[in-house]
């Protein structure tokens, strides 16, 4: 596999545009309502499937409908959910996505089957194998917080796969644990308010240069309709985001993971890979759902 997504899987529920719930049984016509594959590993998946790289995923899901949903749609968009694996009695985690007209996107969320998640669960050789390993929302799968499956990381490295993480939620207990990953990764991709939730820091470069000094290779921080920082030991830049209609921002951090990877998949330096990051989410933030705009995408156009 060119690359393997391990982590969160999510289904979401989006719909738009929300401008409020409605009181009692009242009804609200909406636009559009959409049900897709999200969540830090499974949303970053389906992007790189849309993006036309091998991808691998491995999670854990519910033994329930969701669950079907899921692996089903994951499968038709040319992943291989093979990974994947199914706890009778849990619920595969979920989320309700109202939108709002500005594209901001509060939620409703269970977590299900992704905190049981556990190193016993994973195919070892298949990550030893990846090209780019992608380890989305290791902040709640609390299960691969393991010195074994750090090891796992390490060995894969020394074989030369590239090992990338992303975050997923915004609670500073959860920030402060995913620094144990730092030293066993290649390049973190947090958003800004991680960033410093992780680092302590006051502003987005401070915590890039500390996140820097703990370990990966590099750290890119997303800053929204800033564009995004990029830390490496040649120092730091600025990419700056495409000027795009806004409808829904659900996902776009897991579009811009998804097109660094391709890009270091494709030989892009890091730079190049982010500046594909900035291209890949930009087409997502145009339309609902995290895997917007990117079918029938060419890479080399980007």
């Amino acid at each position: 596999m060119t690359v393997v997504t391990v982590g969160v899987h999510i289904v979401d529920v989006l719909a738009r545009p929300v401008e409020s719930i409605p009181a009692g049984q009242d009804t609200h016509l909406l636009e559009q309502i959409r049900i897709t594959a999200a969540g830090a590993a499974a949303g970053t998946a389906v992007d790189l499937a849309k993006l036309g790289l091998e991808v691998a995923s491995a999670g854990a899901i519910g033994d329930d409908e969701l669950g079907d949903f899921l692996l089903m749609i994951m499968a038709r968009h040319g992943v291989d959910v093979g990974g994947i694996v199914r706890r009778p009695g849990q619920q595969t985690a979920a989320s309700i996505l109202p939108i709002r007209p500005d594209g901001g996107r509060p939620s409703f969320h269970v977590p299900g089957a992704n905190l049981v998640l556990a190193p016993q669960d994973l195919d070892h050789e298949r990550i030893r194998g990846a090209r780019v390993l992608h380890l989305g929302g290791m902040d709640v799968t609390w299960g691969l917080h393991d010195p074994g499956f750090f090891t796992l990381l390490d060995e894969a490295r020394a074989a030369g796969t590239v090992v990338t993480m992303d975050l997923l939620s915004n609670m500073p207990d959860l920030m402060q644990g995913a620094r144990v990953f730092l030293p066993h990764i290649d390049y973190l991709l947090p958003n800004e308010e991680q960033a410093l939730m992780m680092s302590g820091a006051a502003d987005a470069q401070e915590a890039a240069v500390k996140l820097l000094a703990e370990g990966p290779k590099g750290v890119l921080v997303t800053l929204g309709g800033e564009g995004s920082l990029v830390a490496t030991a040649s120092g730091i830049t600025r990419v700056p985001a495409l000027d795009v209609p806004v409808v829904d921002t659900t996902g776009c951090g897991d579009a811009y993971c998804a097109g660094f990877i391709a890009g270091l998949a494709r030989g892009r330096d890091v730079l190049g890979s982010a500046r594909l990051g900035t291209a890949v989410a930009a087409r997502v933030a145009g339309g609902l759902g995290s895997d917007a705009g990117l079918d029938g995408v060419d890479l080399s156009a980007l």
